[in-house]
């Protein structure tokens, strides 16, 4: 089969194409974007094609899927259209594959990244297994039984795969523009859940407790009330360490190199998963022992006495904890945020979770409000200004103002975003080495 990719270099879409490629396809794609950006690693080391105007042939036996950030009236989008192509919505291309394996369908308005991760570095290095993440990495091998899929509920884009195991690891809300409430969110992982034979799901949630689910299912978490329950758990500057009990009996002593105990949470699950698929538990304690995170997920560099952390935070759940983790490890050192918001309805809604979430930090730099798929003009007071005025200290930053963070010393400064924050925190670095050189 021959495919086509518009939008191709999006987190999701840049994975959906290399797993078609492994799979045995022709596989070519579209973007926007003509710098480099991280999710296309895995494109060009498989040499797929990526074009960046409408001047070349599409095959006619090409199926054409696309990225949602796209709108009807992008102008490949509309070329595909007059050609007659054959369009496949991306989810149902990637239900499509799901149907094929085994799969674990990893949910939750946060932590699917890390968890997925952790699932498939365990599973690829002991029994084989395909995997779906949503950083821009992808791997298939027709022989491997088990596929990890990175289930989003964005649009209730997961309703359309097929998990044999369904991970739930929270629900919040999220996705404003698509959900009306968080009992409409509930419903809709009720449902994802219900498509699978076992459901594992963290049990400390209450909106997970909620659910309405029909099939088995097994909690994790801290409270007693759990299947499997981390017990002892120690929180250090060089990672976290915990119990692990499952139906009241000891199970294993875990290690894993990673901050704040929602990590603690997203290897619960992975543990779960791979003593229920016949995993030796030493095997599974030594490889989460040697566990590196996803891209974009609590990533490190230093520069003399400053840390710069480049997270995909974009809720503010996850900004808490990623300014949190930051304390675990950095207990000496300034905790400074630099937020990036994602879409106005988020920020709207949200608002005063993100400002105290930002509270949270000793410092705080917010830029202006990004976003692809919303007209601003619908959100007349909606801008990144309101968090600012409401965050004591705070205040607005800019690639043009970058220069601002020099004047922290000893510090862990956290760049937060779902979107191309990356950019501010590149000019930023390149300062930091010019300064230090």
């Amino acid at each position: 089969m021959k495919y086509y990719c518009i939008g191709i270099k999006g987190s999701g879409m840049a994975t959906l194409a290399q797993i078609l490629f492994d799979l045995g396809n022709e596989v070519s794609g579209y973007d926007d974007t003509k710098g480099y950006k991280f999710t296309q690693e895995g494109l060009d080391k498989r040499g797929i094609k990526i074009y960046y105007d409408s001047n070349h042939d599409i095959d006619k036996d090409a199926i054409v899927t696309y990225s949602k950030a796209f709108s009807s009236e992008h102008p490949e989008i509309k070329r595909v259209k007059s050609l007659g192509l054959k369009i496949v919505d991306y989810n149902e291309l990637l239900g499509e594959i799901s149907s094929e394996f085994k799969t674990i369908g990893v949910s939750g308005t946060h932590g699917k990244t890390t968890t997925s991760t952790m699932i498939s570095h365990v599973l690829r290095e002991t029994k084989g297994c395909n995997y779906f993440i949503g950083d821009g990495t992808g791997f298939a091998d027709k022989n491997n039984k088990l596929f990890t899929l990175e289930s989003c509920e964005f649009n209730k884009h997961f309703l359309a795969y097929h998990p044999y195991y369904a991970i739930v690891t929270n629900i919040e809300l999220e996705h404003t523009e698509c959900y009306k409430d968080i009992n409409e969110i509930i419903d809709t992982f009720s449902k994802f859940a219900n498509k699978a034979n076992v459901v594992i799901a963290c049990g400390d949630d209450l909106n997970v407790r909620k659910m309405d689910v029909n099939n088995k299912v097994i909690y994790y978490g801290f409270n007693e009330d759990n299947d499997i329950v981390a017990k002892s758990v120690k929180l250090t500057k060089t990672g976290s360490s915990f119990d692990v009990y499952m139906n009241g009996d000891l199970y294993g002593h875990f290690d894993i190199p990673l901050f704040g105990k929602h990590m603690i949470l997203d290897a619960l699950a992975c543990i779960t998963i791979c003593d229920m698929e016949g995993v030796n538990k030493n095997s599974i304690h030594d490889l989460l022992n040697t566990f590196e995170n996803a891209k974009r997920r609590f990533k490190e560099h230093i520069f003399g006495d400053i840390v710069t952390i480049d997270d995909y935070a974009h809720h503010p759940t996850e900004v808490r904890v990623t300014i949190n983790s930051a304390r675990q490890k950095y207990p000496d050192k300034e905790i400074v945020a630099v937020f990036l918001p994602n879409t106005y309805s988020r920020t709207k809604d949200l608002m005063e979770d993100f400002i105290s979430a930002l509270k949270t930090a000793d410092k705080a730099y917010v830029m202006d409000i990004h976003c692809d798929r919303e007209d601003p003009r619908d959100y007349p007071n909606v801008s990144s200004d309101e968090i600012i005025k409401n965050v004591p200290n705070a205040e607005k930053l800019s690639m043009d103002t970058v220069e601002k963070l020099l004047r922290h010393d000893n510090s862990a400064i956290c760049f937060m975003s779902c979107t191309n924050i990356y950019e501010i925190l590149g000019k930023f670095e390149a300062l930091l080495k010019n300064k230090n050189s």
